[in-house]
């Protein structure tokens, strides 16, 4: 499977997933177990590469985050701005 980039990155949602880590101060390694508990199979290691943007994010694990962060895909992916609470 022929992987594409897209402005230098295999993801948009990198930048947003690490923001939303550290809001919640969670680690790699923890926000990993979490999706684990929500069913997506990932390791510490992968949530380091979709963060600096050199693995795609799947569809599932994207709807994980949304769960586990509270947030919407949109914002996730940055088509939407989200507003602090």
């Amino acid at each position: 499977m022929r992987k594409f980039l897209y402005e230098g990155a295999r993801n948009v949602s990198g930048e947003r997933i690490r923001e939303q880590r550290l809001k919640r101060r969670l680690s790699q390694s923890a926000l990993a177990a979490k999706m684990q508990t929500e069913g997506a199979v990932i390791d510490q290691d992968a949530i380091s590469r979709i963060e600096s943007g050199s693995r795609l994010v799947t569809d599932y694990e994207l709807l994980v985050l949304t769960r586990i962060f509270g947030v919407s895909s949109d914002y996730l992916i940055g088509a939407e701005v989200r507003r602090e609470d």
